[in-house]
């Protein structure tokens, strides 16, 4: 079944990894429409075509929550880009209203984009701790050193966010889900310490944060993200009863203002038996895989279950509980929403 998809945004990250493909395929086919609010095609224009059935939502984070609720409203399917919304209140909220009027009326489904769900590398490392056992611990380390100069720091809703934590949530929630996936459905969050700072006046309001968290298992671990440092990273590791796997160099430097890496490192450390590194090639941060998977259900008629917006709203929270965490000198935080029945 053929389905009409309108690209919305027009940011960096929207014209290197989606634009180029529409137009590619405008080019075979048709010429892509292109809408403004400057021109005679608005927003609300491409609401009313009946030949678009799906919108794909890549807005700056305060943006983004009307554009997903008229959307939905007018009968569209939605893929926003992460964040669900720039709070948990807001993305509570939003959720809240989706399952009560959208479905019932027209069908349409909401989907929050997460490309760290479709990294083939992330997807072998699963795998791979699926079958060492109990899960003991974890340890996130994400490091970067931002230069003002970084092209998407450089864009006005980056440079001077009005959203929390500034980067630290923009990024911050792709290594929240990351963490989570490697644990598996079954370990999610219950409660959280963090401290925060800022080390480079250019990245307000904070860059730099440690946190850590205990699981409803009983474990606990530690979350280490700043992208004002000299540190080095990125690393997940996820320990397990009879060994390790770490996952090193993620495609995605989305924070680290470099070229993407073309690969990624796994590495399984048995603990009886020789330690395997897998190099794993990633397939353009996962983007492309992540927009087929919500294509194909689509087409199918269903909700990717990766791609439910309570799976961002997990995301978001994890980040959120570290910045009021961090804004309180580490009080405790409780979880409310990491085994995806919230309590609304």
């Amino acid at each position: 079944m053929a389905i009409g998809v309108a690209l919305i945004g027009g940011g960096i990250w929207a014209i290197e990894e989606n634009l180029d493909v529409a137009e590619a395929a405008g080019a075979q086919q048709n010429p892509v429409d292109l809408y403004s609010e400057d021109s005679s095609q608005k927003w609300h224009d491409i609401l009313q075509r009946e030949d678009i059935q799906a919108v794909c939502i890549s807005l700056p984070i305060a943006n983004q929550l009307p554009y997903i609720r008229e959307a939905l409203a007018a009968g569209k399917h939605v893929l926003s880009e992460k964040p669900a919304a720039e709070n948990v209140a807001d993305a509570a909220s939003l959720i809240k209203w989706y399952h009560a009027n959208s479905p019932a009326n027209n069908q349409a489904t909401w989907g929050v984009a997460e490309n760290f769900r479709y990294l083939n590398s992330f997807r072998y490392a699963r795998q791979q701790i699926e079958q060492l056992g109990k899960i003991v611990g974890f340890r996130v380390r994400i490091y970067a050193d931002i230069k003002e100069g970084w092209k998407f720091l450089n864009t006005a809703w980056r440079k001077n966010p009005t959203h929390q934590g500034g980067l630290l949530l923009d990024g911050g929630v792709h290594y929240a889900a990351g963490i989570r996936y490697l644990l598996g459905p079954e370990v999610h969050f219950t409660r959280l310490s963090a401290f925060t700072t800022l080390l480079k006046e250019h990245l307000p309001p904070v860059d730099t944060m440690d946190a850590i968290l205990k699981t409803n298992t009983g474990i606990q671990g530690t979350f280490q993200l700043s992208v004002g440092t000299t540190l080095t990273g990125p690393e997940w590791t996820i320990g397990c009863e009879k060994g390790s796997v770490t996952v090193s160099n993620p495609a995605p430097s989305a924070l680290g203002g470099k070229d993407i890496p073309s690969y990624t490192q796994v590495t399984v450390r048995p603990v009886d038996g020789e330690e395997i590194v897998q190099i794993i090639p990633n397939e353009r941060t996962g983007v492309p895989p992540e927009i087929r998977a919500w294509g194909e259900a689509l087409a199918a008629g269903r909700q990717n279950a990766e791609q439910i917006p309570e799976e961002g709203l997990a995301d978001l929270e994890l980040i959120e509980l570290m910045l009021r965490s961090g804004e309180n000198e580490g009080q405790p935080q409780v979880c409310q929403y990491q085994d995806l029945n919230p309590v609304m």
